[in-house]
Parts: C-alpha cells; sequence; structure tokens
C-alpha cells in the first residue's frame, strides 16, 4: 500500500499572489512597504506567523502578532483571488487516486484556509487527511503532522470527495509513504518521519534547494509525480 502526502503551498497550487496581496495589505495598514511575489516566494514555507515576522522590517518584528490579524483578516476574504492549480496536477492526483494510492495534504498553511482551498479547488480527488498549521502542532519539519495524518488515514474516512467499496486496511511497516514538496521543510519533514521525498522543481524555492536538501527524488513536472511513485 501506499500513501503520497502533498503540501500544498507551491506544490498543488500557485498560492504565492494571495498570500503576498495578505501580508502587503497588513504591511501598508502598519505603515510599512510592501514586497513583491519573488521575495514572498522566499519568506513562506514555515507557517502564516513566521512568513508576517520575515515579512516586517528589522526592528520591528515585535509587531508580527499584529500584521499576522491583519493578514488573516484579509486572506479570509482574498484567498482564492489569484491562487489557481499547477498546470497537470489535478491529473497526477487522478492517475495516482485511479492506481489505488492514497492521498493526504500535510501543509504549515492555517488549517482552516488549507482545507478550503482544497474543498474549492478539488473536491473530487479523494483526500483521506487534508491537515494545516494550527496552534496546537509543531509546524513542519516536525513530524507531528506525518504521525496525525497516518492517524487519519487509519481512521479510514475521507476527507472530502469520495468514499471507497472496500475499507483500506491500517497501515504497518511494510507501506511506502512520500512527502511531496517543493522546499527544504518538506524534505526534512520527510527525513524526520522516515519517509520518501519527492522534490516539486515548479515550485516556490526552486530544484537547487531540493538536491541541497537531499530530496529522494526530483520531479520537474507534475506528472513525473505518478512515474516516480508507480514505478
Amino acid at each position: 500500500m501506499i500513501l503520497a502526502i502533498f503540501d500544498l503551498d507551491g506544490t498543488i497550487a500557485n498560492t504565492i499572489a494571495d498570500l503576498g496581496d495578505a501580508v502587503n495589505y497588513g504591511l501598508g495598514v502598519l505603515g510599512y512597504e510592501g514586497h513583491n511575489y519573488e521575495e514572498y516566494k522566499l519568506f513562506v514555507g514555515n507557517g502564516a506567523p513566521v512568513l508576517c515576522q520575515r515579512a516586517l522590517p528589522e526592528g520591528h518584528k515585535d509587531e508580527a502578532e499584529r500584521l499576522h490579524e491583519l493578514f488573516r483578516e484579509y486572506y479570509a476574504e482574498h484567498y482564492l483571488d489569484k491562487t489557481a492549480l499547477y498546470d497537470g496536477i489535478k491529473e497526477a492526483l487522478y492517475k495516482l487516486r485511479d492506481e489505488d494510492v492514497r492521498l493526504a495534504v500535510a501543509t504549515n498553511k492555517p488549517q482552516d484556509f488549507a482545507r478550503d482551498i482544497v474543498r474549492a479547488l478539488l473536491p473530487d480527488v479523494g483526500f483521506e487527511a487534508v491537515l494545516g498549521g494550527t496552534a496546537e502542532r509543531p509546524k513542519k519539519p516536525d513530524r507531528a503532522i506525518i504521525d496525525e495524518v497516518l492517524e487519519c488515514c487509519n481512521e479510514r474516512h475521507y476527507f472530502v470527495g469520495r468514499s471507497l467499496p472496500d475499507v483500506p486496511p491500517a497501515f504497518d511497516q511494510t507501506d511506502i509513504v512520500y512527502m511531496i514538496g517543493d522546499s527544504n521543510v518538506d524534505v526534512q519533514t520527510a527525513k524526520n518521519a522516515g519517509l520518501l521525498s519527492i522534490g516539486c522543481a515548479w515550485g516556490f524555492r526552486g530544484k537547487a534547494e531540493l538536491a541541497d536538501a537531499g530530496a529522494d527524488f526530483i520531479a520537474e513536472s507534475p506528472a513525473d509525480i505518478p512515474q516516480i511513485i508507480l514505478r
């Protein structure tokens, strides 16, 4: 049995414009200059609170909590303004699903926003779990979110999209689990949890970071993912 756990931002969907716009809104309210989207690609990956801290000027990092509040206020209304699936990712997910690969999402994006985006953009894929950043759980690269994903999958409840006629069995040590993402955070999460990692070269950080982090495989396009997993 195979489980493929996907990151969301920079892996399944290009979310950088909506994230950047939301932080720039908050920075403007606080009286600071915003950043361009390329800069935000370097700020994301460790959760929204860290994103907000990184976006603030030096000497003003103590305003991160307030900026995070402003970010959430704006993002709640605009998280799908510019966000879109990467070309080919839906087809890759369908291919995996149709070959009985079990699917889940583990992201540092706030959990409520992550689930809303997955419901909106991929309503029929059949993810067994969609977990994001919460105050109760350490963020990636800590392995806690992976452990919770496995627990959810073992409970055999589908998050959204479909249910199988045959109940899949619980995971054991003979199963293969992949962590699929676009940054060194995802690669290190896989290492911390003892998983195989697939780096996504089309994402926010690029191929060099993934190679330097020691990704087990690097996918140049979404179509490469099922080829790697089903090889």
